[in-house]
């Protein structure tokens, strides 16, 4: 049996900054960071949203967008000003997690993909980021508009973590 610990269950430890050009390498050296803090089997993700019609971005600047980090209206509000003469039918994106797992002796990293588009006016109170401007493939709800455990059985972080599970599976059976 695995005994699962978050940030808050080991001591503070530098993360090196982002600075990876993809949502892989930033996951891997926040992964390689905790393991070498903690000496504990690790795992970490990088996410963001992948829009096609800005060519993939915001990709991982998705926190910092609007040029400073973690303002998700400011980012929010960049991003639709920059959509705003997109046609529907071209306004498709995905959010993005990557998801990997160090160990002493291994390193996986996995990638899940939640494919929809962007709407043109935030709707929802729920999630964070992007959610309200969100719609994922099949739903009539933005990701904001989803509870949480909605939200939970299909984002791109809960389909990464499921790709994860035959590394952690493995590392239970050591």
């Amino acid at each position: 049996a695995l005994t699962l610990l978050s940030l808050n269950d080991v001591a503070p430890f530098d993360e090196a900054p982002e600075t990876g050009a993809t949502f892989e390498e930033n996951a891997l050296a926040k992964a390689r960071d905790a393991f070498r803090a903690s000496g504990l089997a690790s795992v970490a993700d990088d996410s963001g949203l992948e829009v096609d019609a800005l060519n993939g971005m915001p990709g991982v600047l998705s926190a910092r967008w609007s040029g400073r980090h973690g303002d998700d209206p400011a980012n929010t509000a960049l991003l639709l000003a920059q959509m705003s003469d997109v046609p529907d039918e071209r306004r498709g994106a995905a959010f993005v997690s990557a998801c990997a797992f160090v160990s002493d002796s291994r390193e996986v990293v996995v990638r899940g993909r939640w494919p929809g588009t962007i709407v043109r006016e935030p709707r929802g109170e729920g999630g964070f980021g992007y959610d309200p401007v969100f719609l994922p493939e099949g739903w009539y709800r933005t990701a904001a508009e989803l509870s949480p455990e909605q939200k939970d059985s299909v984002s791109h972080r809960g389909r990464a973590l499921s790709a994860l599970l035959p590394a952690l599976r493995g590392l239970a059976s050591v």
